[in-house]
């Protein structure tokens, strides 16, 4: 029978957000709304750092680096979706659906790796400020960046390797607006028991792993902060870190929502619900979160535009 025939498999059909039609108008308008504040505040933060030297430390740079990756990170899902949406034709090809699943990987885990590396940044600066300067040099911040890069692309390629290795059974309708990991393999008819072992270490290694560290570092933090005898210097310490752990927060909440769950156990509706939070509202929220409660960033943006010196608010 032709229903384990990979050779019939020119095109995957994008079936979420699909329904009703009444709602697509409002959909594209939201959504096109969504991802050009997205680009705008992200490219904004990243010149920002970027053209002022008093931002010029490492709290920042990881900043600019985590604003790039969510700019490329929603140009990876939303332009497609806003086609599909516009045209009404929701089908994207196997090559594309492998390369959209490759990206969306590669800078989801990239996210993961940099939130883990600036809260130990955090822990660094607030618990051993003495040797901040030490720690934190400009090598070892590329280093970071570096390696966070290099591991995330490794991890992504090999799960884009096996996958793209896979049968795909007879209904080639994928129930999500993007080419995901899990909707993905329900539809394979392949033999997926490497592949499930390969994402489960992977998962462990880019997820546990960076969430330990993030969870170790404010821990630390919050016992330093605790032991800081003023009222002022503790908020002063807490309004730092707010910033980060409210972004840390979103990713990991919506993320383990999705993923730590078994492929037989996937709800397609709480995956893509889920998914429009982490792929389209968190990259959105990023930069206000980290600009609105942030004097140096305020003060930087008003120098970009030419507005002021500074800000003082």
């Amino acid at each position: 029978m032709g229903i384990r025939n990979r050779t019939s498999v020119a095109d995957f059909l994008l079936l979420g957000l699909s329904e009703p039609p009444e709602q697509q108008p409002l959909l594209f308008g939201l959504f096109l709304g969504m991802y050009l504040v997205t680009v705008l505040g992200n490219l904004l933060i990243v010149l920002a750092i970027g053209s002022d030297q008093h931002l010029h430390t490492p709290m920042y740079f990881f900043l600019a680096n985590l604003s790039f990756i969510d700019t490329c990170f929603s140009c990876t899902i939303v332009p497609k979706v806003l086609v599909n949406i516009h045209t009404q034709r929701h089908t994207i090809s196997h090559t594309g659906c492998l390369v959209q699943m490759y990206f969306f990987m590669a800078l989801a885990l990239l996210d993961d790796f940099l939130l883990a590396v600036m809260a130990y940044d955090r822990y660094v600066a607030i618990c051993l400020p003495l040797h901040y300067t030490t720690i934190m040099c400009p090598q070892r911040c590329l280093l970071l960046v570096a390696a966070s890069w290099l591991c995330a692309h490794l991890l992504a390629f090999s799960l884009t390797l096996l996958m793209s290795q896979f049968s795909f059974c007879a209904s080639h309708s994928i129930p999500h607006f993007f080419c995901d990991v899990l909707p993905l393999l329900k539809l394979a008819c392949s033999d997926t028991h490497i592949f499930q072992v390969t994402m489960l270490t992977e998962a462990v290694l880019s997820g546990i792993i960076p969430l330990t560290c993030v969870l170790v570092s404010y821990a630390h933090i919050i016992y330093t902060i605790l032991r800081v005898p003023s009222a002022g210097g503790k908020h002063k310490v807490f309004s730092t870190c707010g910033s980060h752990l409210s972004v840390v927060t979103l990713f990991y909440g919506t993320l383990f929502l999705v993923y730590f769950q078994s492929p037989s156990s996937y709800s397609a509706d709480t995956g893509m619900m889920a998914s429009v939070v982490y792929t389209m509202v968190t990259p959105m929220l990023n930069p206000f979160i980290y600009s609105l409660r942030n004097r140096d960033m305020k003060g930087a943006l008003w120098r970009l535009f030419g507005w002021g010196r500074s800000s003082t608010q």
